[in-house]
């Protein structure tokens, strides 16, 4: 037993944390700390920042919801804002503690700024484990995770999904460790409660989080799941759990337990299933980037096969602004930079767009959606746009979708495009025609 720190990262709730559970039940003493690296401030992703307006605004949410309930266990939450490395290493000496406790996760940054700290504090028990997964590594084999997803699909239908554990926080408590003034002054980050995201878009915190479950889960949605879901628009017909996954407000062993609730009383469909399906899928994802480490960055990906695509500046700008040609993908690009969010079909058929119609190198979409995006999530956005350029796990080799045909599929009214219109799709006149590429026969999908 003795003094412990617990490193809140992407796991921004009490209830369901094994991590945390695992440090409370090492220590005699505790205190709580969250890094704002100052590296995700910096435009050196593709001339991009790592974390966007939109986003931070959703996690000073969470991390008020966080703070005030850790205030009310008689627990402060230093949020500290500087190089991660540096800071934690800081505290950990300056504050004497033996044990450090974090969420282990799928980003190649952030398992490399853990490793360092470990190696740093060789002294130091660290206790991390996953907690943002379905299934835990130790229930896959590596040969699960060699191929595409419908390999691992056929074993993740076998397997059982963890209850969430008991949180810990209503037995005996370790006592709570103050920070020293110095560290306090020196990284210290002040938090903003009065702020709200678009009134259209759900707010950050494991409160908010679980006040919405179970608000999805009291209507009949998620019995016509698999019919709505590629909606570009409405309530409901998407689940909207992303946001909250992606800070872990909520895990998905919380989703998968309530809706077992709620198929025992309405029954199990296709769309009770097809919400369990989509969370494999982002499991599958975070395993595979697990995997993959550095190569999920790469322009040629782990098949190592170059896409026959660059960088064009007008045509990049372009689609950033939705300003393309493509009444859709300007909706939906624009619906984007307003709110932070965009559909799961919106999403695939932007990618598309760029890296085949505009035929840029598809890590600037990644880029900028990892800016842009209140519900980003390192595996699953650049495993997704990974799998649209023809370099990820899909055995098909990419993904082309018909702009045309999925507009007339799902916004066949145009009420989308209007809602997200600026009334003016004409090109403006300093830019250079020769920048755009000849269109060419168009592909279904």
């Amino acid at each position: 037993m003795s003094k412990a720190l617990y490193w809140f990262t992407d796991d921004l709730r009490l209830q369901d944390n094994l991590a945390l559970n695992s440090t409370l039940y090492a220590s005699n003493s505790i205190m709580f700390i969250y890094v704002l690296d100052d590296s995700l401030f910096s435009a050196t992703n593709f001339d991009h920042v790592h974390l966007g307006k939109k986003r931070l605004t959703f996690i000073q949410q969470s991390l008020v919801d966080l703070s005030e309930q850790l205030q009310q266990l008689g627990y402060e939450l230093y949020v500290l804002k500087g190089q991660s490395r540096t800071v934690l290493n800081q505290v950990i000496d300056q504050m004497g503690i033996e044990v450090v406790g974090c969420h282990q996760g799928a980003g190649y940054d952030e398992r490399n700024t853990l490793l360092h700290v470990k190696s740093d504090n060789d002294t130091v028990r660290f206790i991390h484990q996953h907690n943002n997964l379905m299934f835990g590594p130790q229930q896959l084999e590596e040969k699960d995770l060699s191929g595409s997803f419908s390999k691992f699909r056929k074993k993740a239908d076998k397997l059982t999904v963890s209850s969430p554990v008991e949180e810990v926080f209503s037995e005996t408590l370790p006592l709570p460790l103050s920070i020293g003034d110095v560290l306090s002054t020196k990284y210290r980050f002040e938090l903003v409660s009065a702020m709200h995201t678009c009134a259209d878009l759900i707010e950050g915190g494991e409160k908010a989080a679980q006040k919405y479950l179970e608000e999805y889960f009291s209507t009949q949605s998620a019995s016509s799941y698999k019919l709505t879901r590629n909606a570009l628009d409405g309530k409901y017909n998407s689940t909207q759990f992303s946001p909250y996954l992606s800070v872990g407000n909520i895990s998905p062993r919380q989703i998968i337990n309530r809706l077992d609730m709620y198929e025992r009383i309405h029954g199990v469909n296709d769309s009770t299933y097809w919400i369990r399906f989509e969370l494999m899928w982002r499991d599958f994802f975070h395993h595979k980037a697990i995997q993959k480490g550095s190569s999920l960055f790469k322009f040629a990906g782990e098949r190592g096969v170059r896409p026959l695509t660059t960088y064009y500046p007008q045509r990049f700008k372009r689609w950033c602004n939705g300003t393309t040609q493509f009444p859709l993908v300007n909706a939906c690009m624009r619906e984007l930079n307003e709110t932070g969010f965009m559909s799961n079909r919106g999403r695939q058929i932007v990618a598309s767009c760029l890296v085949n119609e505009l035929q840029v190198d598809w890590r600037y979409g990644a880029a900028y959606f990892q800016q842009q995006l209140i519900d980003y999530d390192v595996a699953s956005n650049w495993g997704n746009w990974q799998y649209i350029a023809g370099v990820g796990d899909d055995p098909r080799g990419g993904r082309h979708f018909n702009i045309e045909k999925q507009a007339q599929m799902y916004d066949p009214d145009g009420a989308f495009q209007r809602k997200w219109g600026n009334g003016d799709e004409q090109f403006d006149s300093d830019v250079d025609m020769v920048d755009w590429p000849v269109m060419g026969v168009k592909h279904g999908h």
